[in-house]
C-alpha cells in the first residue's frame, strides 16, 4: 500500500501520486483503490487492509487524493475500486457509467474546529449553517481546503445553504489553501482560524495546537462514505474479480467489523453501515 501522505504534501506531490500508481511485484495480485486523504491519513487503511490481505491474498494499493481528484483518476481507468465521500457526485459516477454500482460502507461527521478565543463565538453550536453566518458577520478567518474535496463540496453546500458566497473575501477572512486536510488543519493552526474538518482526520491530526471543537452534531455535519467498482466495460484493465472481492469484504460483516474496532486513544473514527443487499 501506498505510504500515507505527509500532511505538508504538496497539491504537485499529490497529483503526482494520483497518476503513478506503486509497482506491483512478480506474481503479486493487487488492486488499486482510488479514495481520498481523510481515510488514509486517519490510519484506517493501514489498519484493516492487512486483514484484508490475509484473508483473500489480496493487496490492495492506495491513492489517497481528494474525493474529486479520486473520481476523475477513476474516470480515466486509473484504479479498479473508487471509495470516496460526496454521494451524489458517487451517484453520478455510477449513472454516466464509470461505476458498477454504490455502495455506503461507514460514516462519519464534519466539525468545525477553531481557535479558545472564538471571534464569531461559535463555540456550542450544533448548527453549522448558523455558525458560518457568524464567522462571516464576524468576518473571522477562516481556513477552506479550496480543493475539489468531498470536504470542500460539503463546505460549499452549507455555505450556500446558509445563503453566502465566502468567495467573495478570498484572500481577506477567507482563506483557500488549495491543500488537503491536514495541511489545511496546520494553515489553521498557525493562523488561529476556523476550519471544517472530517473528525476522522481531526482524532488522528497530532498538531492541533490551541485549535479545539466548536461545533458538532446536527445532521447537515453527517459524512457518508461509499465504495463502488470500476466499470470494466469502460475500462477493459480493470480486475473485476478481485475489486469486487474488496467490495464484499468491505460491506460484509468481516469488513464492517474491522471499520468498527478501528480506534484511536480509545476514540472509534469511523461508524460501519453498510447494507450489502441494498
Amino acid at each position: 500500500m501506498f505510504e500515507r501522505t505527509p500532511l505538508t504534501i504538496g497539491l504537485a506531490a499529490l497529483m503526482f501520486l494520483a497518476t503513478h500508481a506503486m509497482p506491483v511485484q512478480a506474481g503479486e495480485t493487487s488492486i488499486i483503490l482510488q479514495s481520498t486523504t481523510s481515510t488514509a491519513n486517519s490510519g484506517l487503511y493501514d489498519y484493516i487492509l492487512p486483514i484484508f490481505k490475509k484473508k483473500t491474498g489480496i493487496q490492495v494499493h492506495v491513492v489517497a487524493v481528494g474525493t474529486g481528484q479520486a473520481i476523475k483518476n477513476a474516470k480515466n481507468g486509473d484504479g479498479d475500486v473508487l471509495l470516496v465521500h460526496a454521494k451524489s457526485a458517487e451517484e453520478k459516477f455510477v449513472a454516466e457509467g464509470f461505476g458498477v454500482k454504490r455502495f455506503d460502507v461507514m460514516y462519519n461527521d464534519f466539525i468545525i474546529v477553531g481557535p479558545p478565543i472564538d471571534p464569531a463565538k461559535i463555540g456550542g453550536m450544533r448548527d453549522a449553517l448558523a455558525a458560518f453566518g457568524k464567522i462571516a458577520e464576524a468576518k473571522a478567518v477562516f481556513a477552506s481546503r479550496g480543493d475539489n474535496s468531498g470536504t470542500y463540496k460539503k463546505e460549499m453546500s452549507l455555505w450556500k445553504a446558509a445563503g453566502l458566497d465566502p468567495a467573495k473575501a478570498s484572500g481577506k477572512w477567507y482563506r483557500e489553501t488549495g491543500s488537503g486536510m491536514g495541511a489545511t488543519l496546520n494553515v489553521g493552526v498557525g493562523m488561529g482560524a476556523y476550519v471544517m474538518t472530517d473528525r476522522g482526520t481531526w482524532i488522528s491530526f497530532k498538531n492541533k495546537a490551541g485549535l479545539k471543537i466548536l461545533v458538532e452534531g446536527g445532521d447537515k455535519l453527517f459524512n457518508q462514505y461509499g465504495v463502488i467498482l470500476v466499470n470494466p466495460k469502460m475500462h477493459a484493465k480493470v480486475k473485476t474479480h478481485e475489486g469486487q472481492a474488496f467490495i464484499d469484504w468491505i460491506i460484509g460483516e468481516e469488513g464492517q467489523k474491522a471499520i468498527a474496532g478501528y480506534k484511536l486513544g480509545g476514540q472509534q473514527l469511523f461508524f460501519p453501515n453498510a447494507q450489502p443487499g441494498s
